[in-house]
């Protein structure tokens, strides 16, 4: 842990009762000689400073303060400002200061010790009070992948990853997750997250799959609801405002074979298609910073591209914010290691704002300012890039409250926290296969649980938890699957468990396998071979068919695995994700606490070699996208032993509200096919009644004269007699009772 200053230094408890801490008596005293600042309050007490120059004035308008601030900054203030640097790599940790370095981040691997809430609180505030030592005082603003929870922190909330939240198709159950998120960032004293990620996977092999909200653009459009989570309506006005990143722009998702920083090769138009609209809706949500992808586009990469950065995203979609590089992506621009001047020319000039060094910051800063001084980066060019980040610093409120606000500290983990995980679990939860009504379990049953991701947390967190990679174990607080099933039957004695199987015999109600895959991030993660389940997960499963005992299989994955081949062994299969740390949520779908909802938020492949399949391409999948089966739902008795005769051709849709929020819906159509034969397209359309639709999934649609005609796509598009298939939207305006019109082709 790192020691601390006189504590003299403590902090208050609002950001208009909010986020920071103001500065008490004795925080400083050397800056408010230089700077002019008066005198703080004594300790316990918030302060309201007479401001000594216009930017320290918090009346004045942002970008008042900010033009004031960059006249007054020297040129090495301005080119400290735009580096970042990895936490343990400031050595001796006075160099923050020393280089006037902008931002610190914590990288996948970075740690406190212990590491707990207060250690990373107490280590924040000691690297911005060195920060703050500097002429002008300029705070530094600390960086973090929260990319499903607080997932660095020991004893954090960890919530479903982002295909496990695509699948709620639920906005505003995703935005109280990214509140949740923010309230325990802040209570580590960080502001900003690099999350959410917006990529749309469209090959399952990718080893990112799992921080994807979905496979069409739609999805992940519609959960940009993360980011008003993170920073609220306006960023700092929020008491746990915390800095969102929408990344990695762009087409990250949609690399030839699904390869980690590889090449998307796509026309502008079906990168603007599939890849754009989850950014351009996350900077209307007034999203604070942007990253750039590893990845190419036709060749070309992401960090070095200008007509996408400064053309596109800065200029047609209007950004504000700043762009902020991958970690030492700008490295890698000439595939050599080691920074070059023409490599940091090349990306700043791009419009990369801020570069996440991370590591040699030294040379970077002497590189960058021989850039500079030879004309090859304009003074104008350092200038946008440093409007742009002070303008987010003074909007977090950082300049007045620096330190960390200790009121949220107790989040980190907390119960209330833990019950909306769970519910974001149960959410998440995709029932793909049930026979004979096999789900839900009776809780008095006699029950055989096995798989190695039973009793894990480490496996069914998934990567990014407590390290990059993530690891198998008990790596963090929580309740396991295994606990799960246990605190939710009647009596814990009859629930066995083996890991292997070993030990089953015939006398079982059920057999529970919790299989899948075990823990991966970015390039270890990506699948160019097999995408099936491991030995183990075979033997176990072998095990448990030869007791003729029924198999209820929970897939604990980051991404649709490849087991059509042994589908049939099986009585039920139910996608749980990645669900961290509240493994209870899938014991409540599991007992039918809760009935299953969620949707599959990508298409799943008969076999790996159908990959990159998605909606709407003319494959036939296993399971399509948007599917998800319930309980309740197999027909009753037949009233009437003489109906009339049904059509060969007939279909029906049911619309279903799903969420609202203010200003905004989200609902739900099912179409069944009612006929007694199959039909190979349909239609549905109602009147708008004056909202406005903002996006749909798993189905194409035009607006005439405001009516919606939507037509189904892919596999949902043909329907056997009897089968559903759903689709859903988010419209503007307040959801009506539509009385949508079903159309067989």
């Amino acid at each position: 842990m790192i020691p601390l200053p006189s504590e003299t230094a403590v902090p208050r408890s609002a950001r208009r009762s909010a986020r920071r801490p103001a500065f008490v008596a004795g925080l400083c005293a050397a800056v408010l000689a230089v700077t002019g600042l008066t005198a703080a309050a004594p300790p316990g007490r918030d302060t309201v400073r007479a401001a000594a120059l216009p930017y320290q004035d918090p009346a004045l308008p942002v970008p008042q303060r900010v033009e004031d601030l960059l006249g007054r900054m020297t040129p090495d203030d301005k080119l400290g400002q735009m580096t970042q640097v990895e936490k343990d790599a400031l050595v001796p940790r006075s160099d923050l200061a020393t280089y006037r370095i902008g931002s610190v981040l914590s990288g996948g691997d970075s740690t406190v010790s212990p590491n707990n809430a207060q250690t990373w609180a107490d280590t924040y505030d000691s690297l911005q009070r060195t920060a703050l030592t500097t002429p002008l005082a300029i705070p530094m603003i600390y960086g973090i992948d929260a990319v499903h929870g607080h997932n660095a922190v020991r004893g954090a909330t960890l919530f479903p990853h982002n295909i496990g939240l695509g699948a709620t198709r639920d906005p505003a159950l995703v935005q109280r997750v990214g509140r949740a998120v923010a309230e325990e960032v802040a209570g580590t004293g960080i502001d900003w997250s690099f999350a959410p990620c917006l990529c749309v996977a469209r090959n399952d092999r990718w080893g990112r799959t799992y921080e994807s909200f979905g496979e069409t653009p739609g999805l992940p459009t519609a959960m940009t609801s993360f980011i008003t989570g993170l920073q609220g309506d306006t960023l700092g006005a929020d008491p746990a405002s915390v800095l969102a990143t929408a990344k990695h722009y762009i087409g990250d998702g949609g690399t030839t074979g699904g390869v980690d920083q590889g090449d998307t090769r796509l026309s502008e138009a079906e990168l603007r298609a599939v890849h754009l609209p989850p950014f351009k809706e996350a900077v209307e949500r007034g999203v604070g910073s942007v990253m750039l992808s590893y990845s190419s586009w036709n060749g070309v990469r992401s960090h070095a591209h200008k007509y996408l950065v400064t053309d596109v995203l800065k200029g047609e979609l209007g950004f504000t914010g700043f762009v902020v590089s991958d970690w030492a992506a700008v490295d890698q621009l000439d595939g050599q290691t080691g920074f070059t001047g023409a490599e940091i020319a090349t990306a700043v000039n791009a419009g990369v704002d801020m570069v996440m060094v991370p590591h040699d910051y030294k040379k970077f800063l002497s590189l960058l300012r021989g850039e500079v001084t030879a004309g090859r980066i304009s003074p104008a060019r350092i200038d946008d890039a440093n409007r742009r980040i002070l303008t987010k610093k003074f909007q977090l409120g950082l300049f007045e409250r620096p330190l960390t606000d200790r009121s949220y500290t107790s989040t980190v983990g907390s119960a209330a926290h833990r019950s909306l995980a769970r519910q974001a679990v149960r959410a998440s939860q995709v029932l793909l296969k049930n026979d004979g009504g096999i789900l839900p379990l009776p809780k008095t049953g006699k029950l055989f649980v096995a798989g190695k991701s039973a009793d894990d947390m480490g496996n069914q967190s998934g990567g990014w938890t407590l390290g990059w990679q993530g690891r198998s174990g008990p790596v963090t607080e929580g309740t396991t699957v295994l606990q799960g099933i246990r605190a939710a039957v009647a009596d814990p004695s009859r629930v066995t468990y083996d890991r292997y199987g070993n030990g089953i015999d015939g006398g079982y109600t059920a057999a529970v396998a919790v299989v899948g895959e075990t823990p991966y991030a970015e390039m270890r993660g990506d699948r160019p071979d097999g995408m099936g389940l491991d030995q183990e997960d075979l033997q176990t499963l072998a095990r448990l068919k030869a007791s003729g005992v029924p198999v209820v299989v929970v897939l604990v994955s980051g991404r649709p695995l490849d087991i059509a081949d042994r589908l049939p062994d099986w009585k039920a299969l139910l996608a749980a994700w990645l669900p961290g740390t509240e493994g209870g949520g899938v014991a409540d779908v599991l007992f039918g606490d809760h009935a299953p909802t969620g949707k599959l938020p990508m298409t799943w492949m008969r076999s790996a070699a159908q990959q990159p399949i998605n909606d709407g391409d003319g494959k036939t999948p296993l399971f399509p996208y948007g599917h998800g089966l319930t309980y309740g739902t197999d027909p009753g008795p037949d009233p009437d032993p003489d109906p009339d005769p049904t059509p060969a051709k007939a279909c029906t849709a049911t619309h279903k509200p799903v969420n609202s929020w203010p200003g905004g819906h989200q609902a739900e159509v099912t179409v069944k096919n009612t006929g007694t034969g199959p039909i190979t397209g349909w239609t549905v359309d109602w009147d708008l009644g004056g909202t406005t639709v903002t996006s749909l999934w798993n189905g194409t649609h035009t607006v005439t004269g405001g009516r919606i005609t939507v037509r189904g796509t892919g596999s949902g598009g043909t329907l056997a007699a009897g089968a559903t298939t759903s689709f859903g939207y988010t419209a503007n305006g307040t959801a009506g009772t539509p009385a949508p019109r079903c159309t067989p082709a």
